[in-house]
């Protein structure tokens, strides 16, 4: 799986990489990124610039907006109801009365970061490792995205005609998940799957839709790298350059 992951690069550098700029917010490096945070993402719907999505998808058709799922096989990511959508860039409005005909409510999405974190299992605990590139080059990561909706009901005598909703406190969510796929030779002495790291020419096929499951496949491990970080990621309050730091003796 991929549960933690980094972007320490310099914002200027990060929007050349990517010919994308931020709108909603400033970028500030990270060390630490976990589920349930919002996290910078590039969507089908805006490819020209990062969007802040909460990293957990939520599909449109949940009852709430809990329990959002980080993660995504590439292996059924074409089958499984919760990814379907997105996937196919479908529309999935919960009232098709209300889509924007020009706005789409699931797709799919760049998840842009230098390196991931894995854990494995040792006889002092589980040890974790950040896994990327041997020259901290940016790359990306392939993922999913999708717009869930607060539904709406009508209380009291607004209920007979003409009231107003009553809205839950939840508004829209916007949400992402990541995909894996089994493990490159690398990973695979430090977990069972791996996300899917997209070649850079890849990358415009995959937002369009014109890529499908065959850029899904394990990245070879040439340039690559995996070593031993401190065990203070674990916590994902934690969030400093020394956690991309290699502990040594390890």
């Amino acid at each position: 799986m991929c549960g933690r992951y980094t972007l320490v690069v310099e914002q200027d550098d990060l929007e050349a990489r990517f010919d994308a700029r931020f709108r909603d917010a400033e970028f500030t490096p990270r060390y630490n990124m976990a589920p349930g945070q919002e996290l910078p993402v590039i969507t089908n719907e805006e490819p020209e610039a990062f969007q802040h999505l909460e990293w957990g998808l939520v599909p449109s058709w949940a009852d709430d907006d809990s329990g959002g799922l980080i993660n995504a096989r590439a292996e059924s990511v074409d089958e499984k109801p919760s990814f379907k959508a997105a996937y196919e860039q479908q529309w999935c409005s919960r009232e098709p009365s209300e889509r924007a005909l020009d706005t789409p409510s699931a797709g799919r999405c760049l998840v842009p970061t230098d390196g991931f974190y894995e854990w494995v299992e040792t006889d002092d605990g589980k040890r974790p490792y950040r896994v990327g590139f041997e020259d901290n080059r940016v790359f990306a990561m392939a993922g999913l995205w999708e717009r869930w909706e607060p539904e709406t009901t009508q209380t009291g005598l607004d209920a007979f005609g003409g009231g107003v909703d009553d809205e839950s406190e939840n508004g829209p969510l916007e949400t992402f998940t990541i995909i894996t796929t089994e493990p490159n030779d690398l990973v695979a002495n430090l977990h069972h799957r791996m996300a899917v790291i997209l070649e850079p020419d890849a990358e415009q096929r995959w937002l369009s839709g014109d890529a499908g499951r065959e850029v899904l496949e394990p990245r070879p491990t040439d340039g690559m790298r995996a070593y031993p970080v401190s065990t203070a990621v674990n916590d994902p309050a934690t969030d400093e350059p020394s956690l991309v730091e290699p502990v040594e003796g390890v």
